[in-house]
Order: structure tokens, then C-alpha cells, then sequence
């Protein structure tokens, strides 16, 4: 990380307090050149374990934790691929080979993504439900209600209880060490449901059950062949597609149907965009085409799906507050059996509100910017989900989703997944680098969390070398061990491991200075383990760009 130096007439860095909602202490280094986004974290390490909400451990989980008082979004993008993961402001990182449940960072590859089966029901249940009102109760559970379940689950992140005693108006020194020397699922093909009648894959009787096996000894007489003059045989399967497909083009040119989203988008910025794709025969129905069929004008039901920034928070997510919290909090009750004086404003606000991101607008990025959001889906004019992201620069995260439990019916966690599939396949067409969504954790171990390996494709992030495995391939192994080493190279190792201790960068008495020279001024100091683990997990790169607070 090239820091400004004073001494080199470059600006000076300063530091300030900023004061966030529920009067957190929020601190950030402002680098002069060009307001440069920087991290400062605090480092736990390992804590005695606490209970599971997978296999109900009193005490197994293991992991490693950070408090983050302030990051910018390229140092968790380097984060979550080593592992890490944000819950509030606290970042912790499971302790893989010793924790109860085993918890592989998951990502999906959206440019190629394949609808499952069971998403294909989904997606057709909204569009039944909006279109025509049809509301279908009693159906099968999801295997998770919130697809970002494994955050929040019986984890007690460690409170941050330091104090930065630092004068406002105070210059950070830049210590370097030059100065010093002088002086961081696809689904499996279907039998044709349009050959009978009946459930697809369903035996369906036939003239044959009703012939008995001698008739089978009869030597079939040779036919006469096609008939030259008639048209050739096609499948109904393909005719009833072209008739759909011809009635979408006849519609759209005679009612004008725009994009809709792009429509609200025009009178409210903060709509999600959404394009209506043109469909092409004889291929599979894309995401967007399922997603497109419900958002029509004289529907029964109107479906928007709004970003707005959560931190810092706009003053649409600020209008929406309490509407949003108290969906969550009827959430929480229903679903995870909270008691009422559980699920606070205080607890909603640390939990899924405060961020340590930065807000960042860089001109190559998304039009929204970087950082932390959500996504809200109003229902005929009330907001029934909320879905809380993280944009990165190669992503979007998945953070936690919450619903109204009058709509549970409607699968909302499965479609608030496919729904930011679908952003980030928007975000990356001006974004070309982002083209991956990120779903948390996958636990093998755990059946209830094993679903999102349905969402194809989708790799595994390896614990050792930290580089992505595809998930078919991983399989075998977590069947025979839950924690595995996913990479099949024997002899690979972790390219960004520690290599040099001395360039981990510390901020130590308003001074930003390398590790080694901390060691000279602090000989008093007795932490080098824990620096030296820190620095082993987060990696060389990151332990040499990212502020490491020292006391």
C-alpha cells in the first residue's frame, strides 16, 4: 500500500472520530491523495468455543475473530476469499480443522448459472402468485428459511472495548523502513411431460400394458416412412414453446411493455435494475426470463425490488427504518423462536445495519458504488423481505435475509437468492470483474445448509492453499471427512502465506509503522504470536495494506 508521506510532500493523513448510528465510535484514517479507502482492525484470538447452531455444541465452534472499525471494500473482497466473514462489524474466521461443523466459504458463478428444478418451482410460484394471485399454503418447508443462516446463529461476536485515545487534529505518522535505517445443481434431463399425461418421469399406461408378451414375437411389418408432403414431426414440447414465445413478442409490441424495472428505476434511482430479455427458441428459460414473466403491468400483485445504502445509511433506508426492523423482528419471533425482548432495535441496528465498509464511488464501479446495502422487495406498496448485501469488487455477498412470516409461502429465501443472482448478472455487464455471488458458508456436515450447493455452478473455497475447487468435486471427500483439504495438488501451498512478519503494519500511537519497527519502539511488547497469527490468516498482502491496532 503506497501511504503518503509527509516528508515527501504528498498531504498528511489524518485521523478523526465519526460518530455512527447507536453512537458507535467509527475510526478512519482520511489519506489526503485522493481520500484513499483504509482498514484498521483489531485482532482476537482464538476464544474457548461457543455454542454451535448446527449440531447444538455447548461450546465446539471454534474460529478467530477482528473487530473492523473501518474497511474499505478490496480488503474484504481479499477477506472473504480467505475465509472471513463479516456479521456487524465483527469479522471472524472459522477455526476449520478444530471447529464442530466445518464452514466452506461458497461462490456461485453467475454468467453460467443453471435453475435447478426446485428453483424453476420457485420462480413459477411468484409468478402464479403476482400474476394471478394464486396463493399455494402447506407446501414443502426450505431447507433454510434465511439462505445466510449460518451468520448470527448462536455466535457471540467479541464486543470492541478499546478506547482510541487520539487527539482529532493530531497527524498520523508514516514510519517506513528506509526512515527507520537511517534514524499487508445442474438438473438432470426430465422425461417429456408433453408425450402424456401425468406427473413428469410417472409411468404412464399405454397400449402395451394391455397386449400380452406374445404379441412382442410378431415380426413388426416394414412402414412406408415419412410423408413427403406433410411437415415434419416435432416435439410438442418445442411447438408450445414457439406459440409462448410468439404471444410474448405479440404482446410487447402491441401493449408496449417496457422493462419495467427500468421504468421505477428512471422516477426512483434506487430500484433495482432489470432487463427483460428477448427469448430465443428452443432454449432453456434464463433467469431473467422466469423473473421477467411476473413483472407485467395488470398483474394481481406488483413486485419491486429497491437497493438503498445501509452505511452510511440513506435517507431512504432512514424513511424505512422502523418498517424494516419490525418485519425482522416478527421474523425472528416466528421463525427462530425469539423471545420479544431478543430481537431489539439495538440488536437489529449492530447486527444488520452498522458496517465497517466504506462507501466507495469509483468511476469504473456500479452505478450504486460499493458497500454494504439492501435490498427491499415491496409488495403492492409495503415491504415484505429485506435481503442484506455486500457489493465488492468481484461480488456480491450475501449477508442475511429476513421476510414478513404472512409470505412465507412464497419461498423467500430461495428467491431473494435467485433475485441477486440476477443483480449481479446486471451489475457485471458494466462491471465486468463481478461476476461472482457469494452465499456464506456451505456446511456439508449439517443437511440444512448442505441446499446451497444446488445453486450450479458453484466452488468450495480449499482452507489450506485458499484457492476455489468446483463443489462436484468436493463432495467425496466432505462425505468422508467433514473438514478436507479440497485442493487435489498435494504439493501447492499457499501462495499469499506469511513470508516477512517485520512488514505487517501496525498503528501504533497515532503512527502507522511496520511491525518491526513497533518491536523496537515497544520492546515491552509481548504479542508477536498473536501478530504472527493474524497475519497468517489474513495473508501477506492484506497484513502488509491493512492497519493492525496496537496498545
Amino acid at each position: 500500500f503506497d501511504w503518503p508521506t509527509p516528508s515527501r510532500g504528498r498531504g498528511r493523513a489524518r485521523m478523526r472520530w465519526l460518530w455512527g448510528s447507536g453512537k458507535t465510535a467509527v475510526l478512519r484514517i482520511m489519506a489526503a491523495a485522493g481520500d484513499r479507502a483504509v482498514t484498521i482492525l483489531e485482532y482476537f484470538t482464538e476464544d474457548d468455543g461457543y455454542k454451535c447452531g448446527y449440531c447444538k455444541g455447548a461450546s465446539s465452534n471454534l474460529s478467530n475473530g477482528m473487530w473492523a472499525h473501518t474497511m474499505s471494500v478490496q480488503d474484504y473482497q481479499d477477506l472473504i476469499d480467505r475465509g472471513w466473514r463479516r456479521s456487524g462489524m465483527y469479522v471472524y474466521k472459522p477455526a476449520m480443522n478444530r471447529t464442530c461443523c466445518p464452514q466452506y466459504t461458497i461462490r456461485c458463478h453467475i454468467l453460467d448459472v443453471k435453475l435447478s428444478k426446485s428453483s424453476k418451482k420457485v420462480l413459477k410460484k411468484m409468478t402464479r402468485f403476482l400474476s394471478k394471485g394464486e396463493v399455494v399454503k402447506g407446501g414443502s418447508v426450505e431447507p433454510m428459511d434465511s439462505h445466510s443462516e449460518d451468520i448470527g446463529i448462536g455466535h457471540q461476536p467479541v464486543a470492541c472495548t478499546s478506547e482510541f485515545n487520539i487527539e482529532i487534529e493530531k497527524p498520523v505518522k508514516i514510519v517506513s523502513l528506509e526512515e527507520t535505517e537511517s534514524t499487508e445443481i445442474q438438473e438432470k434431463p426430465q422425461p417429456d411431460a408433453t408425450s402424456g399425461k401425468g406427473e413428469p418421469g410417472q409411468k404412464h399406461p399405454s397400449v402395451e400394458e394391455n397386449v400380452s408378451t406374445d404379441s412382442f414375437k410378431n415380426v413388426p411389418k416394414p412402414g412406408k416412412g415419412a410423408d413427403p408432403n406433410k411437415p415434419p414431426c416435432r416435439k410438442a414440447k418445442d411447438i408450445r414453446r414457439e406459440i409462448q414465445l410468439k404471444k410474448r413478442l405479440e404482446k410487447q409490441q402491441q401493449k408496449k411493455v417496457a422493462d419495467v424495472s427500468q421504468e421505477t428505476s428512471c422516477a426512483n434511482p434506487h430500484t433495482v435494475p432489470l432487463e427483460h430479455p428477448v427469448p430465443q427458441a428452443n432454449q432453456p428459460k434464463s433467469l431473467e426470463e422466469f423473473i421477467s414473466e411476473s413483472l407485467t403491468s395488470g398483474a394481481a400483485h406488483q413486485l419491486e425490488v429497491r437497493l438503498v445504502r445501509s452505511s452510511p445509511p440513506n435517507s431512504q433506508f432512514k424513511a424505512t427504518f422502523q418498517e424494516s426492523y419490525q418485519i425482522y423482528k416478527r421474523y425472528q419471533m416466528a421463525i427462530h423462536k425469539d423471545p420479544p425482548d431478543k430481537a431489539t432495535e439495538h440488536q437489529y441496528t449492530r447486527f444488520l445495519c452498522q458496517s465497517p465498509l466504506q462507501a466507495e464511488n469509483p468511476p469504473d464501479g456500479p452505478v450504486s458504488g460499493y458497500g454494504s446495502f439492501h435490498q427491499q422487495y415491496w409488495l403492492d406498496g409495503k415491504i415484505i423481505a429485506v435481503g442484506v448485501i455486500d457489493i465488492l469488487p468481484q461480488c456480491i455477498s450475501s449477508v442475511y435475509l429476513y421476510y414478513d412470516p404472512d409470505y412465507a409461502f412464497l419461498s423467500l429465501g430461495v428467491y431473494s437468492a435467485l433475485r441477486e443472482i440476477a443483480f449481479t448478472t446486471q451489475l457485471q455487464k458494466t462491471v465486468p470483474n463481478l461476476r461472482y455471488y457469494y452465499m456464506g458458508f456451505y456446511i456439508h456436515s449439517c443437511p440444512k445448509m448442505k441446499y446451497k450447493g444446488q445453486y450450479h455452478p458453484s466452488d468450495l473455497l480449499c482452507p489450506e492453499t485458499y484457492v476455489w475447487v468446483p463443489i462436484e468435486k468436493c463432495r467425496t471427500k466432505l462425505d468422508q471427512s467433514k473438514y478436507s483439504r479440497l485442493n487435489e495438488d498435494s504439493n501447492a501451498e499457499d501462495e499469499n502465506r506469511l513470508r516477512d512478519l517485520g512488514k505487517v503494519c501496525v498503528l501504533y500511537k497515532s503512527t502507522v509503522m511496520p511491525y518491526s519497527i513497533y518491536q523496537r519502539q515497544n520492546k515491552r511488547a509481548n504479542d508477536e504470536a498473536a501478530v504472527r497469527q493474524y497475519a497468517s490468516l489474513v495473508g501477506q498482502i492484506c497484513a502488509e495494506r491493512m492497519l493492525l491496532y496496537r496498545v
